[in-house]
């Protein structure tokens, strides 16, 4: 997978290092995490809170933890306290909420704005034409600093213009970071300027 990345990474005439591979090992069985680990592979995604509670307590020392599933309100204490990334960053009263947290914890995981490209109902993230205004509002209204923009294209289109899209509006706000592109896609992805990619079943397997 390493390899892959490079290869698409020199492919676009980019530093592979530039390229962070984030290993998704929601619903993972540690039989499949573990040796993952043992070969080196520090940054993971999960999309639940007491998921990856579970999973990594007591395991988590020298990794980067990123959530990259939709956030509840009622569990951004937890979120804040234990992830070091939070990707689905989606509404005003959760921008409120993490920001009243990072205060009182005295702790501030990097935070990315979730961006529904293909204004899908079913899926979270801000719509394209409130981008702007709502990335303005986490810095002005609540003090966070988005570092970055995450989407999840819909499955039955072409990604590229998604991700092409990702990369205009994250441009237009000064944000350095993109969490584009999965197993089927992160290739594209990565043409199109993506700093980290969120891959699973390329890394692990299906799960069964």
């Amino acid at each position: 997978m390493v390899a892959r990345i490079a290869r698409a990474a020199q492919g676009a005439g980019r530093d592979p290092r530039d390229v962070t591979l984030v290993a998704v090992s929601k619903q993972q069985p540690w039989d499949a995490i573990a040796p993952v680990l043992a070969a080196g592979q520090k940054v993971f995604g999960e999309n639940r809170v007491q998921e990856a509670e579970a999973r990594w307590a007591g395991k988590a020392d020298g990794l980067t933890l990123h959530l990259i599933g939709p956030l509840q309100t009622n569990k951004a204490k937890e979120a804040v306290a234990f992830f070091d990334v939070i990707e689905s960053l989606d509404r005003e009263k959760l921008a409120r909420v993490l920001a009243e947290e990072v205060q009182k914890q005295g702790r501030s995981p990097r935070i990315y704005v979730q961006v529904n490209t293909g204004e899908e109902p079913q899926k979270a993230g801000i719509t394209p034409s409130d981008a702007d205004a709502f990335i303005a509002a986490c810095r002005t209204s609540f003090g966070l600093q988005p570092e970055g923009l995450m989407c999840i294209p819909p499955a039955e289109e072409p990604p590229g213009p998604h991700f092409a899209l990702l990369r205009t509006i994250a441009e237009r706000n000064g944000l350095s970071k993109l969490s584009m592109g999965m197993s089927g896609d992160f290739e594209t992805a990565i043409r199109f300027g993506a700093t980290s990619v969120r891959v699973g079943s390329a890394v692990f397997g299906a799960r069964t």
